[in-house]
């Protein structure tokens, strides 16, 4: 009866695992394109009335409409005019909007449209952050270098999007070349399981070795 009991429970808790992923997945989805379809609903409105399509279908081409001209203000903010354009513009909404810098930042923190301030374009490393005092390690993501330092963002688990900032000297920061950001955030995501690879590596480059992390 205990072995049924096991079966059951382990079979059960198997099967959560790959059907709420999946659920939650379709629920952001879901819950994303009612966001998007609310707001541009007066435009769906205005294109329904006046040609005779499907709801859904409006709906679909005024999303290609919006990501069109995304794509195109991504291209006219290459020019040497559009940047000059984006930067009156963001120049003028930071002083009339205290808070644009904040959501602006925050955007191209976790988007990466900025190579040099993005998050994803960060170095993974070990970090003691109580020096020499304390052999207590944390993963850290560095995100900008000073004289003589760096200065580290230390996700918390589950969420890694929030977290505490560090400015922490160089030789207690242990960079690990080999390991992507999305690697650590997966590590930070499940609370810590699958970072023995990062251990690995640490000890590969204290022994002077070039040997890359295989799997993650």
């Amino acid at each position: 009866m205990q072995r049924l009991k096991s079966f059951i429970g382990l079979t059960l808790l198997g099967g959560i695992t790959v059907v709420l992923p999946i659920a939650i997945l379709m629920l952001l989805f879901q819950w994303l394109f009612d966001l998007i379809t609310d707001f541009i609903q007066p435009l769906s409105d205005m294109l329904t009335s006046r040609a005779d399509i499907a709801d859904m279908m409006a709906d679909v081409v005024v999303i290609l409409i919006v990501l069109a001209l995304c794509f195109t203000v991504g291209l006219l903010v290459k020019t040497s005019v559009g940047r000059w354009v984006h930067h009156w513009m963001d120049t003028g909404l930071a002083k009339f909007a205290p808070g644009y810098s904040t959501i602006r930042d925050i955007v191209v923190q976790f988007v990466g449209g900025n190579e040099e301030h993005s998050l994803l374009n960060g170095q993974v490393a070990l970090v003691r952050l109580y020096g020499d005092t304390c052999d207590l390690q944390v993963t850290g993501i560095v995100t900008s270098k000073y004289d003589g330092g760096y200065t580290v963002f230390v996700p918390t688990a589950p969420v890694p999007t929030s977290g505490m900032v560090y400015h922490v000297p160089v030789k207690f920061v242990t960079l690990l070349p080999d390991v992507s950001v999305e690697q650590a955030l997966r590590t930070v995501i499940a609370c810590g399981a699958g970072s023995q690879p990062f251990l690995q590596e640490q000890e590969r480059i204290n022994r002077g070795e070039s040997k890359p992390v295989e799997s993650l």
